[in-house]
């Protein structure tokens, strides 16, 4: 076998683990493989390196790769895909621009990762230079590919160009699966899951993808409950879920309280092995939190190998919203001797629960290392947590100071944090305090029918009448109207919601029999009047 042939042959077969192992083949190659007039197993030395997931390897690629004296369009195309996977879309788009200047022809493999270093920009130029890029695509003739096709159109999405998009796809001859897909998830998260769907309904084929992003579509937007029922639907088809579409519905389980649904997915994934994914593991650890399981959350986060912050993250805040605050801090200490270095979120579960529970020095101190000790900056949501530590124990006129001193560049607070303060005045009966945040959430001009519910309600419990019937009048006035308040219940694995006022529910007549029978014996019994 000649050398050239044993070099390509030892090169398929490497998977570099570390840098030193990548180094040692690199001189070996050097040593003995190599003819000083042929640099292909080098090149291919080097486009191997480029996709390793190490970074240090990659370096090491990217130093040989500037050193070598001929480079193909083979080389470039890996060194575009590894600069995209090291998350460096500049770079990537700086390789590309290099491999013009050497005269080097693009492929049908250049521009799809190409294409998406464009969409992971976030640049307010992004669109220019994706436009540009797509121009390149028409001119060197891979219009037609279908997988650069697909990455303009998720490009085009998600700088919100879904015009250029549709364009782009009623334009194509050949609509594979993937290119429908792209369209829908396009349509999905800009929000429209309307035209995602009806997209979604009309396609002649699908995979497993183009149901994650339908389903995955609905859970973005909140809707929650369709996208259980399209879930449902991709069982009686036969379509076996994918770890993305599990994590979708987990998701939508937790918000919705629909514990039998999560038990589902969580057999599911130990039926099938998938227990060792941090991500799905910390979707049912939050799952299992928001419908009150505290013990199977606890259960499942242990049995996470790879405890990752979000890991942590979930089962500090489930602990804390099931009320019982100590143990989400010791929770948060542990964390810190684990070595995990906690996060925005952290700290958001962990002051709400310092909140809730009433620990208010225990905030304080939490509040005052964020960024001393742990190096992270209070954001708008951590000092809301502090008025609501504040102002839940009571301490109304220091809550208002808080804000007054410790907001001043988030242009004195919002309308939440004013909120939340405006509700604890109206509990402790603060009219001072009351009327001084009335006129800042005045201001903010983000008093709803709910605030203007709560003025009235503080006024009146204060004795104030005159200014509770002016209130009253306003109310009647501006035609406000108060949101009803709804209720969601699982049966049988199925979702009801219950809204207030609402009598459209197919048995709504047998359950306010129920109801008022309840009552009845309630009355009887003399619990109620």
């Amino acid at each position: 076998m000649k050398s050239n042939d044993r070099c390509n042959g030892l090169l398929l077969q490497q998977k570099f683990k570390h840098l030193k192992q990548f180094k040692e083949f690199h001189a070996h190659l050097l040593k003995s493989l190599l003819p000083h007039e042929n640099p292909l197993p080098i090149g291919r030395l080097v486009s191997v390196a480029a996709l390793s997931s190490d970074p240090t390897i990659f370096d090491y690629a990217r130093l040989i790769f500037r050193n070598l004296a001929h480079h193909n369009t083979f080389m470039y195309n890996n060194m575009i895909r590894g600069y995209l996977q090291m998350h460096a879309p500049i770079s990537a788009i700086s390789c590309y621009l290099d491999m013009l200047r050497y005269g080097l022809p693009a492929n049908n493999y250049t521009f799809p990762p190409l294409i998406k270093a464009c969409t992971l920009l976030f640049l307010s130029s992004s669109l220019s230079i994706g436009r540009l890029v797509h121009a390149h695509v028409v001119k060197f003739g891979f219009s037609d590919d279908g997988f650069t096709q697909s990455a303009l159109i998720e490009f085009y999405s998600s700088v919100l160009d879904l015009g250029c998009a549709k364009k782009l796809f009623d334009g194509s001859l050949r609509r594979d699966v993937v290119l429908w897909t792209a369209m829908i998830d396009g349509y999905a998260k800009s929000g429209d899951v309307k035209k995602a769907r009806e997209l979604f309904e009309e396609m002649p084929e699908r995979n497993t993808i183009s149901w994650s992003v339908m389903i995955a579509g609905y859970s973005r937007v909140s809707n929650f409950e369709e996208a259980l029922c399209l879930f449902q639907q991709m069982q009686e088809v036969g379509r076996r879920p994918n770890e993305s579409i599990l994590v979708s519905i987990l998701t939508s389980c937790a918000h919705l309280g629909a514990l039998t649904q999560g038990l589902w997915v969580h057999s599911y994934v130990k039926l099938h092995r998938l227990d060792s994914n941090p991500i799905l593991g910390t979707a049912l650890v939050d799952m299992y939190a928001k419908c009150g399981c505290i013990e199977s959350a606890m259960s499942v986060f242990e049995d996470i190998s790879e405890k990752d912050v979000g890991a942590w993250n979930a089962i500090i805040s489930g602990v804390a919203m099931n009320g019982n605050a100590k143990k989400s801090l010791k929770l948060f200490n542990k964390m810190n001797m684990n070595g995990s270095q906690p996060n925005e979120v952290t700290f958001i579960a962990v002051l709400s629960a310092c909140a809730h529970a009433g620990l208010i020095e225990e905030g304080r101190e939490l509040f005052d290392q964020m960024k001393t000790v742990y190096g992270v900056e209070p954001r708008l949501e951590h000092h809301a947590c502090m008025v609501d530590l504040f102002a839940r124990a009571g301490r109304i006129e220091e809550a208002e100071k808080f804000v007054e001193e410790k907001m001043g560049g988030f242009a004195g607070g919002d309308a939440n944090v004013w909120g939340a303060l405006f509700s604890a005045c109206r509990i402790y009966g603060n009219v001072e305090v009351g009327n001084r945040v009335w006129e800042k959430l005045a201001k903010l001009r983000s008093a709803d029918c709910g605030t203007y519910v709560l003025l009235y309600n503080m006024y009146r419990e204060a004795g104030w009448e005159m200014e509770a019937n002016r209130v009253r009048g306003l109310i009647t006035e501006e035609g406000l109207k108060k949101k009803p308040g709804c209720s969601l219940i699982e049966v049988d694995g199925a979702v009801d919601e219950f809204i207030a006022g609402d009598f459209s529910h197919p048995q709504a007549r047998e359950i306010l029999e129920v109801v008022d029978s309840l009552v009845n014996i309630m009355k009887s019994e003399g619990l109620c009047l």
